[in-house]
């Protein structure tokens, strides 16, 4: 059956953009215990969705996405892609991102789901789908798979551990292994993005095919709260550095071979490959190559400019009040050319400066070409995010380099399942898998 999220949609609608903070973009009430994130949701499926209009206060990227949505009213109408809402459960406590979240059962006339509100000191910083969670407060289960997982934490400095799976083949070790890094934002172990699991694809797929796959909840998700007091934290912090560990630690297991270990980035952690290879050549154990998924060289700011343009220009109509938004939030854009003039404590689009300024100074391409190990990168030719001007960016800029191989896939989006374009978020509301073919390359790749 098919399921719809199109929920969570709404807050991946920039994959490239990244979140910290919660601050708060305007004032109301905050959310404080599960009953209240019901009254909520109860308001939103029920009652009249415009009430909320500035009840609740919301971080910036939720106020964000939720313009881009349409507000709450147009949030409202694509939850009925799910059928008539028949039932609200019980709300219960949780955690997200080193966040409280609380999550409300819900079930639908199509289909049952959890709605999951993300709360960073009671302000609504999220709000995304999830599996249906039973009467005792267990999730569905998911299907069987041929590989053998195995709960291994990777260690984080000065923090303690992101809890993580390594993936393994059927059969006799020592075998290749495949490091996954995630795109942007508090992404789990999968990288979930509404009813997509494409890292959960990659570990099943690739490990029916003789090669294991390791991969861990993103430090944003398990120590949110953490990097969100940090105003010195940058993409080191949030990602490369975990990276650089996990190969050190896949070289420590019996069942893998340290000479095989491959790294693979997807969206802003295919942007950030060259800066993986650029410290892991200090490590003690070197990658093998590189797999860069939709990734872009361009400067963020320039990407995020275009894919707000694009999801405007998808829309029917757009009324002077959501121009007067989409011109705000382009004027946030523009800040980030001028980061020098602007205090390391301000916060543009949900990151401190000092992240932004690493960022700028990060010359993608130039330490792109400094890579020797083999480097396979991967583009969608339906991806709206990191665009086929990205993938010619690319192969020009690394012109000469024989150790780059470059692949495109018509008819594929960001996450690298079946779609089009022109559905800009609508892409991932689908219950998908990544393309078979996709994963025989990779694989091929790996060797």
């Amino acid at each position: 059956m098919l399921r719809i999220k199109r929920t969570a949609a709404i807050l991946t609608a920039f994959l490239i953009m990244f979140c910290l903070t919660a601050q708060a973009e305007e004032a109301g009430k905050l959310i404080a215990a599960p009953e209240e994130a019901a009254s909520f949701i109860e308001t939103l499926l029920t009652d009249d969705p415009s009430a909320l209009d500035g009840k609740y206060q919301l971080s910036a990227q939720m106020n964000l996405a939720l313009k881009l949505s349409g507000g709450f009213e147009g949030l409202a109408k694509q939850l009925t892609s799910l059928g008539e809402i028949q039932e609200i459960g019980t709300p219960f406590e949780t955690e997200f991102a080193g966040q409280t979240a609380f999550r409300i059962p819900c079930r639908f006339s199509a289909m049952p789901i959890d709605l999951v509100m993300l709360l960073q000191d009671g302000v609504i910083a999220g709000l995304v789908t999830a599996e249906y969670t039973d009467p005792d407060g267990e999730a569905a289960e998911e299907g069987d798979t041929a590989c053998e997982n195995i709960e291994l934490a990777l260690p984080v400095e000065g923090l303690g551990e992101l809890p993580g799976t390594l993936s393994l083949p059927e059969g006799e070790g020592p075998f290749p292994v495949v490091v996954l890094i995630h795109g942007s934002g508090p992404n789990d172990r999968d990288e979930t993005v509404g009813m997509l699991k494409p890292f959960r694809d990659l570990a099943e797929g690739l490990a029916e095919k003789g090669i294991a796959v390791y991969r861990f909840d993103k430090r944003s998700k398990v120590y949110g709260r953490e990097l969100a007091d940090d105003t010195q934290a940058t993409l080191m912090d949030e990602s490369i550095e975990d990276a650089v560990a996990a190969v050190q630690l896949m070289a420590g297991q019996d069942a893998i071979d340290a000479s095989r270990i491959f790294v693979l980035g997807h969206s802003l952690g295919g942007c950030a490959i060259p800066a993986i290879d650029r410290e892991l050549k200090t490590a003690e154990t070197k990658a093998a190559g590189y797999i860069l998924m939709a990734a872009s060289p361009r400067k963020l700011w320039e990407l995020m400019k275009e894919q707000m343009e694009y999801l405007y220009s998808l829309r029917p109509e757009v009324t002077e009040e959501e121009l007067a938004e989409k011109d705000a939030t382009i004027a946030q854009i523009e800040k980030l050319k001028d980061l020098d003039a602007l205090p390391d404590t301000e916060t543009i689009l949900g990151a401190y400066v000092p992240y932004w300024k690493w960022l700028r100074d990060y010359d993608i391409l130039e330490t792109a070409r400094q890579i020797t190990a083999p480097c396979l990168l991967l583009q969608g030719e339906e991806d709206y995010q990191a665009t086929m001007e990205d993938y010619a960016l690319w192969k020009e800029g690394l012109k000469g380099k024989e150790n780059w191989t470059f692949k495109s896939y018509p008819g594929l989006v960001h996450a690298f399942v079946k779609g089009e374009k022109s559905e800009g978020a609508d892409a991932y509301t689908r219950k998908a898998k990544v393309d078979d073919q996709v994963i025989a390359d990779i694989a091929a790749f790996v060797g």
